[in-house]
């Protein structure tokens, strides 16, 4: 009889090892990047909900945005010999070897929200949304809002090398690309912190003459952008009209600083990504079933037209 688990290839069927242990009760691992963001925190809490509403033990782990640490806490899973393993990967590079581990161990990994720059063999697939979409999305709303208006921008990359940060930032360039009057003055990291973004904020502020020569700020995450909020107004500059603020995630907060007048736009990255990712687990765990490579999400755009005190109410309850 086969034993071994394998998901290279549409269409490849499962071992009759596999099949038979999904009749039991399934432990997964899922390693986190931390809870560096208000989106992040809620993905871990709708990510516990969906396990515990599905009989799954899940073990968490989180890695304090440390991959060194993800990777510790991937290896521990593999020794363990859980079911399956969700990644969250805080960078996309340095997998190969540990995804490898994985897949001698008979154990599918699924990624959640960010991907890796690694063969597409060595995981089952990757839930999120389309990254450079969102960027692009952000940048078509920014386009349209200023018109033909000369618009410096200013902005808030996320972790250096993670994939979120480098396709969010593709995107937003892409569609501003052809737009004269549109450019990027300045851009630093600000590790999709609260605390970092107001910092990077506040020396932008500093190096444009108190402000006056930004027309825009785009964040890639809206805790980055609430941070940098508190840097603007602290500056005396009204977020929202001096400065305008275009952001994505759609965390609570932001539809706050929307209703106040202080954000303009958010492009929404939903924090299921757990419900997708366990659904194909549970199919490939039964009966083989295999995933496409990429199960994409929905994103949507919200201004301060879409009622965002409304959206708040409904989202400040979901773990953010």
């Amino acid at each position: 009889m086969m034993t071994t688990r394998t998901w290279i290839g549409a269409g490849v069927l499962a071992s009759m090892t596999l099949m038979a242990s999904a009749a039991m009760s399934q432990t997964i691992g899922f390693s986190q990047i931390g809870s560096e963001s208000g989106w992040r925190a809620a993905e871990t809490t709708l990510t516990k909900q969906q396990a515990e509403a599905r009989g799954i033990t899940l073990k968490f782990a989180d890695a304090q945005q440390k991959q060194e640490n993800q990777i510790k806490a991937l290896r521990s899973f593999i020794a363990q010999g859980v079911d399956a393993i969700l990644l969250a990967p805080v960078v996309a590079t340095g997998w190969d070897s540990v995804l490898d581990e994985a897949r001698e161990a008979e154990i599918p990994v699924v990624l959640l929200d960010r991907q890796v720059d690694s063969s597409k063999d060595l995981y089952l697939t990757a839930v999120g949304s389309d990254l450079v979409h969102e960027g692009n999305v952000a940048g078509q709303w920014l386009v349209d809002a200023v018109g033909g208006k000369q618009c410096n921008v200013v902005e808030l990359q996320g972790t250096t090398g993670s994939s979120p940060a480098i396709d969010r930032k593709n995107g937003f360039e892409q569609a501003i690309k052809g737009h004269e009057n549109i450019s990027i003055i300045r851009s630093q990291t600000g590790d999709f912190t609260r605390t970092k973004g107001k910092e990077v904020m506040e020396s932008f502020l500093k190096a444009e003459d108190g402000g006056k020569t930004i027309c825009a700020l785009y964040a890639h995450n809206d805790d980055m952008a609430v941070g940098a909020i508190q840097a603007i107004k602290e500056a005396g500059l009204k977020p929202g009209s001096d400065i305008l603020v275009v952001s994505i995630d759609a965390v609570p907060d932001i539809f706050q600083a929307m209703a106040a007048g202080e954000a303009n736009a958010t492009v929404e990255l939903t924090p299921n990504m757990a419900g997708p990712a366990f659904d194909a687990l549970d199919a490939y765990l039964k009966d083989g079933t295999v995933p496409p490579k990429f199960i994409q999400t929905e994103s949507k755009l919200y201004t301060q037209a879409d009622d965002p005190m409304a959206v708040y109410e409904e989202k400040k309850n979901l773990g953010y």
